[in-house]
Order: C-alpha cells, then structure tokens, then sequence
C-alpha cells in the first residue's frame, strides 16, 4: 500500500516535507504521533491520529503512539488562548492506564516486524536536569527560530490569550526532544499529526538535523471541521469519548448516524478502513435516496465496530431501531440499567413507588395523576380513542387498563409513547 497516496484520496493530508514519499518508498519505517494524557480516555478528536497509525501499520511500517506524560505537564500553547491546567503524575499514571486498554484494540502490538509501540515522553524526561536540558537541548534552537512559529507569535503578540508562559514557549522544545531520542532510540524518522502542530514538528526536525545531521519528515492532516461551523466531537455533553462509561456505545452510534450528508463522506474516508471503490459505492447510493441515509448508517457501523466491538454495535443499532424504527421492547430487556439510562438519556424521566405500581394503577391516573405526563385525564383519554398512545412499544386501546408490575422492563421501566416519537420514562423504585 502506498500510504501516502492512501492518506491523499482520503484527505488526509495537509502538508509534509517533500522528501517524504522517498523515504517511505522503503519498507519498515518508523513514525509517531503524540496525544497528551489529559485525561483517562481518547475522545474521537483522537481517533484522525489512531487512523494515521492504523494506516501506516497497514503499510508495513511501524507506528508508536507517544502519549506526553511530559509535555501534559506543561500545555501545548498550538491553537489554545489560555494556558492549560498542569497535570500531576499520578493524574497522568492514571490517564496513561486508561488510554493503553483502548489502544491495544486499535493498533497490532504484537507483530513481530511492525509491532506498534506505546511510549511515554515522561520516562526519559523525568530524570533530565535542567541545566542538562538547556545544553543539551536548549543550544541548539535559537529564540528567533522559536518566536518565528505561528502559534507563539499569536499568543506573544496578543492577537489570542494574555500572553506566553514559559512553561507553554519551552513545549516545542520538549516535544523537538522527543522526536530526537525516538530518532536515537527506535530509528524514528517521521512524526505524524494535525496541522496545528507543524511548528512543533519541524523544531523536531531541525533539532535532529542540528545534533546529529540526519534528515528526518513531517506530515500533518487538516484538523477536522464539520460543515456547519461547529466543533467536530463535541455534543451537549461534551466529547464524544472512546470509554463506554463516559459516551455510551449507543449515543456514540448515534453520534455517527447524525452527522450530516456533507461530514459524512469527509468521515467515512478519514475515521473507517473502507477500500477507495467501496466508499464511492456507498456515496453513489446514497445519493440515490439521500432520505435512507445509507452512507450515515455504514459509518456509524464501521466506527462503532472498530471502538466498540460487535456486540456493542448490535446493541447501538437495536436500540436505534426500538426508538426510531420498528424494534421490538425484547431489546431492552438485554440492557443494563445504566445502558437504558444512556439510551434515554434526553427524555422526560418520572418516578413513582413501586408499590404503586404493585398494586395496579389505571393508565389515565398513571399517566395524568401520578406522572403527570399528561395535562389532564381527558387528554390522555382522547389520546388513547385516537390510537396515539403507546406503552412499551404497544399502542393501549383501553382507557380502563390496569398497569402492574407485570408491565416493568427489567422490574423497573416503563416506556410511554404520545405518538411514534415523543418518549418518556417512568421508573418505578
């Protein structure tokens, strides 16, 4: 596979050095990308970088993913305003833990040729004196070269933040040293990232050029937009996180299968594996019948397989189908009480005792009286005469229906429908 080549039809690239594509011409090269550990999950603005590696692996090189024990301590100033929370170790001990159980599912360790490594900037900089990291290091970088970098410009010459720590000025050369010692260590040639971290990645490359008088190479991949000017990643809750504990593999399903026409096919070249000819099938048939969302559905499918795993994916797209399609309520019945949470995450919850419901309670007084779902016992009467009202996926034609604890899913939930698509929850406790 020539990756480069891989990496351009998917729009994955926005500028590298020219002498690239010669040095990947060769099998068994090496190359990184940096994350910093800021908190105990990758978040899908992570996943552009796991692709990188991904698709490097495939090429028969070699990738490592460096997570910045190191440089999460001091905030990398590229595209921020405002200098970053420093990070204890622990913290970041932590952190790191978390993001290795993610990994180890998305990059092949265990090759014997091209295994994947996974690095900590922390390990080789936590013993560097300072004054060992000035002459070793600081000498060979002068100011001006450093001043020159676009994003310290900015931020020296107030157009964003309230200046420059010197902790964020000396992030480049933390980072240009660990593009030197993997150079050093482990044959590291190229580093990999978006394209905020160009100024970052040349000072590495001018740093090995200048100790040891090698040529090494930078690519960068356009940072990811969507098309309506929002950021990509982000919800009302926040990030859309890779731990199911923090983004559920439904919300995170869902998350995929609401993106637009537009973003969808920048996102299924970028975030799957899918072959060339694969995709323009798939964005040919969508276009067919844009309503289907087709190209929505397969790559939510193929990003939550990937994160995920199967059984999660089956679970993701059941529940689509029970609360936007024709699914049967068996499929809550195989959930969690902290995945059925997830699913109805914004819907209206209403509790009532269980002994309530124990007893038996009309529908008209459950739903008007006790939860008050309804304005009025009339209204839900005549929701109920025209056929709108639903209970546990089933429509109730009866006015003078008893509920019990034979209705709970999982002994616990009640699921109302007024129409096909306003839900409500009741929980009984």
């Amino acid at each position: 596979m020539d990756f480069i080549a891989e990496l351009e039809w998917r729009g994955m690239v926005y500028e590298m050095i020219p002498d690239v594509r010669e040095y990947l011409s060769q099998s068994g090269c090496t190359a990184y990308v940096g994350i910093d550990p800021t908190a105990d999950s990758l978040h899908i603005g992570h996943l552009v970088s796991i692709m990188l590696l991904r698709h490097f692996q495939r090429a028969g090189h070699r990738p490592i993913l460096l997570l910045g024990g190191a440089t999460g301590m001091i905030g990398d100033p590229s595209g921020k305003s405002e200098e970053r929370n420093l990070l204890a170790e622990e913290i970041i001990r932590k952190n790191e833990e978390g993001i290795k159980k993610q990994v180890t599912k998305l990059l092949d360790f265990n090759d014997k040729k091209n295994g994947a490594l996974l690095l900590n900037n922390y390990d080789w900089m936590k013993d560097y004196r300072f004054l060992d990291f000035i002459r070793d290091v600081g000498k060979h970088i002068t100011v001006n070269y450093m001043m020159a970098k676009e994003n310290v410009k900015r931020r020296i010459n107030g157009e964003v933040g309230e200046g420059l720590s010197f902790a964020e000025f000396s992030y480049q050369l933390v980072q240009a040293n660990d593009f030197l010692h993997l150079y050093k260590n482990y044959n590291c040639k190229l580093q990999m990232g978006g394209s905020d971290q160009w100024g970052n990645i040349t000072t590495g490359i001018e740093l090995i050029r200048k100790v040891t008088g090698a040529e090494a190479y930078a690519i960068t991949c356009p940072l990811i937009t969507k098309a309506d000017g929002n950021k990509f990643g982000k919800t009302e809750k926040g990030n859309v996180w890779l731990d199911p504990d923090k983004t559920s593999p439904y919300e995170f399903y869902q998350f995929w299968i609401n993106t637009s026409d537009e973003d969808a096919e920048k996102y299924i070249k970028i975030f799957t594996e899918l072959d060339k000819n694969t995709i323009e099938a798939i964005i040919a048939e969508h276009h067919m019948a844009p309503h289907n969302r087709i190209l929505q559905k397969k790559l939510a499918e193929e990003v939550t397989f990937m994160i995920h795993g199967v059984q999660a994916l089956e679970i993701a797209k059941n529940t689509s189908e029970f609360l936007f399609g024709d699914g049967s309520i068996d499929i809550l019945k195989n959930l969690n009480d902290d995945s059925i949470f997830s699913i109805f995450a914004g819907i209206p919850k209403y509790n009532i005792s269980s002994e309530s419901i124990a007893s038996g309670i009309n529908i008209v007084d459950l739903l008007a009286v006790s939860t008050k779902i309804f304005n009025s016992k009339s209204e839900v009467r005549r929701m109920i005469a025209n056929k709108g009202l639903y209970l546990n996926k089933e429509v109730v034609d009866n006015e003078n229906l008893i509920i019990d604890a034979n209705n709970l899913i999982k002994n616990k939930f009640l699921i109302v429908q007024k129409g096909k698509k306003n839900y409500f929850l009741i929980i009984a406790e």
